[in-house]
């Protein structure tokens, strides 16, 4: 710990530093590393703030006309609004030279919840379903998901409660887990799940509610709820324990106890989203295709998604077959990783990523939009765009300019440090090509309605890609194939529960 400034000083290059090097060239090397370090005397020896520093800083600022000029504009508005960059503006136009070849509509809206996911998985896989019917408009019941979801993550947090009964409640991995624990996010893998377990269905079969669309107050009452019963179950397993009752039995006990508990989830749930239809009974869907004939169709909504979630795709997009690239500075790249304590159905699939290069994955992008396929993405949203204009570039405000600062972070150092991290899942569905076939920009189908962006749609530079794109789905027919045996391999890297791969988007 008392070394760390010296890790800034490189070490020599040859490993049996210092036998086999001359002494000129060791003072050489270190008199340049020591010279680049900043040494000054603190005006304030203990560390505090005075007002002293407070006169100083005031008087450069009276002398530097910029400073003047920015606090006359930049305390009447939103910073946002008046540092927009004229020139991102013009560049940053919605042309296309490559998209898939059927536009879906309407274009969705996630509204007062965080179920973009959701969204983005069943906005993916309506491409298929609306060109084999020939649809002018069509949605998936993403509350159908959201239902089932919400519901086993309830009981994943209780079973996870169950298996760290004997840490101590301040533990922090108890915190932890007990924060957002039934979060409205989810990733990949965990849409994968659902939709193996529960199917799909149309909208009209279950359409949104209140509390699907407003999903705070429900969520509050839930967690509430199940803090409750992680409590319960921890005293009943520390009772079972201290009686010398045999482990199994303390197991069943408790994952008795844990299912009567979650009865009460489920009435909650279904009293505020509504009983959605059982995945194994069967529905009946009619429609109107875009020459204005009717349809009809019945069966579970299982054999829907098997009919309709897969099929329409053939070796494109099953989303079983599908799976996670990333790009984490952070951690070593064609490497498989997971998170500890992720996910949402017990016992399900895993959350899995592939860490790659950047290029490699808008090469992979390019391949998905010229094949005709929508990509599922991750990414942090809220940095460096408007919603209004659509716009997702990171040139779009001039901060740097208007407060004479850099802004230095790498992405792994953003990622480090807890500037950044998936916060947002949306769907590709075009990308620009220069001339050389190089991605300039990106069309993006947003789940925030149709007055956000141009018309729904966003517009993502290549630039933007770069810094704030953290995952894309591939279907292991149009993946690398390295990176296909990377995914197949197994034996992930964990990180542990709270690494920024394990934000939900």
């Amino acid at each position: 710990m008392g070394n760390t400034a010296s890790s800034r000083i490189p070490t020599p290059k040859n490993p049996n530093f210092p036998h086999t090097l001359d002494e000129k060239d060791v003072i050489s090397e270190l008199s340049a590393s020591l010279s680049s370090l900043e040494i000054a005397v603190p005006k304030s020896k203990d560390g505090s703030l005075t007002l002293g520093h407070v006169a100083s800083w005031e008087a450069a600022a009276q002398n530097d006309s910029k400073v003047h000029l920015a606090r006359t504009i930049l305390s009447q508005t939103d910073i946002r609004s008046v540092l927009t960059s004229r020139a991102s503006r013009i560049t940053d136009q919605h042309i296309f030279n490559n998209v898939v070849d059927f536009k879906t509509g309407p274009i969705t809206n996630q509204k007062s919840s965080g179920r973009c996911w959701l969204f983005a998985t069943t906005n993916v896989i309506r491409y298929g379903i609306m060109k084999r019917f020939k649809l002018k408009d069509f949605q998936l019941s993403q509350s159908y998901l959201f239902f089932w979801d919400k519901l086993n993550k309830s009981n994943y947090y209780l079973e996870l409660m169950i298996q760290h009964a004997d840490l101590p409640i301040d533990d922090r991995l108890i915190y932890h887990l007990s924060g957002d624990l039934i979060s409205d996010g989810g990733q990949w893998d965990m849409a994968v799940n659902l939709l193996e377990k529960y199917g799909l269905v149309p909208q009209a079969i279950y359409p949104e509610s209140t509390h699907s669309s407003l999903s705070g107050p429900l969520n509050s009452l839930l967690k509430t709820k199940l803090r409750e019963h992680a409590l319960i179950l921890r005293d009943l397993a520390a009772s079972l324990r201290g009686a010398h009752i045999r482990e199994e039995t303390v197991i069943a006990t408790l994952r008795a106890k844990k299912e009567a508990l979650i009865k009460e989830i489920y009435n909650i749930m279904t009293a505020t989203l509504g009983v959605p239809p059982n995945p194994n009974k069967k529905f009946v869907w009619e429609y109107i295709d875009a020459d204005d004939k009717t349809g009809r169709w019945e069966g579970s909504p299982k054999e829907y998604y098997e009919q309709f979630g897969t099929k329409p795709f053939s070796v494109r997009m099953v989303p079983a077959e599908s799976f996670s690239l990333i790009n984490d500075p952070r951690n070593e790249y064609s490497k498989l990783y997971t998170v500890d304590k992720l996910g949402n159905i017990w016992n399900g699939r895993p959350v899995l990523y592939v860490n790659t290069e950047i290029d490699n994955m808008k090469q992979t992008v390019v391949k998905l939009i010229k094949a005709g396929q929508a990509v599922f993405f991750g990414c942090d949203v809220g940095k460096f765009s408007d919603k209004d204009a659509g716009i997702m570039d990171t040139a779009l405000f001039e901060y740097e300019n208007a407060f004479d600062i850099k802004l230095g972070l790498t992405k792994a150092e953003r990622l480090q440090l807890g500037d950044s991290s998936m916060t947002h899942a949306m769907v590709i569905s075009g990308v620009h090509l220069d001339l050389e076939d190089r991605p300039v920009r990106y069309k993006v189908e947003n789940s925030w309605g149709e007055t956000a962006g141009k018309d729904g749609y966003f517009i993502m530079t290549d630039e933007w890609f770069t810094e704030y794109v953290y995952q894309v789905v591939v279907p292991k027919a149009l993946a690398p194939k390295e990176l296909v045996h990377v995914y197949e391999s197994g034996n992930p890297v964990v990180l542990p529960p709270w690494d920024p791969m394990g934000s939900l988007a």
